[in-house]
């Protein structure tokens, strides 16, 4: 049982669009909305993309970026907290944290299909010169 565990989440941390998937037609066989089920998706698959990212990159290119990525992610929120103080004088927690959480998606997701897509190419060219 601890093995499937194990390789079941080692699937979902090296393709997280399965969790996305999984999520999202979960929510909606629950009756939401696309938009309900979408955003529901996104926010379960942010909390691996974390972990997925920086694994993606040391998998690849043997480079340890974790640290680097909570950074980027803390200075991000720290950010949108100052601009949402400057521009609205009262901060709405639950709303700053969802749209804080909301552009953390689109990065780690335009940065995972970046790194996938570059490792392709690659591979392909290191095949093909070998």
């Amino acid at each position: 049982m601890k093995i499937l565990i194990q390789y079941t989440m080692s699937i979902i941390i090296f393709f997280p669009i399965i969790l996305f998937l999984i999520t999202y037609f979960i929510a909606r066989k629950q009756k939401k909305s696309k938009a309900k089920s979408f955003g529901l998706a996104s926010d379960a698959t942010t909390i691996v993309m974390f972990f997925s990212v920086p694994l993606s990159i040391s998998s690849l290119w043997e480079k340890n970026y974790n640290v680097l990525v909570f950074v980027i992610a803390i200075v991000i929120a720290i950010i949108f907290t100052y601009i949402d103080w400057r521009t609205k004088k009262e901060i709405e927690v639950l709303r700053l944290f969802k749209k804080v959480w909301r552009l953390y998606f689109i990065l780690l997701t335009t940065a995972f299909l970046v790194i996938w897509i570059v490792g392709l190419i690659q591979s392909i060219i290191e095949y093909a010169f070998s």
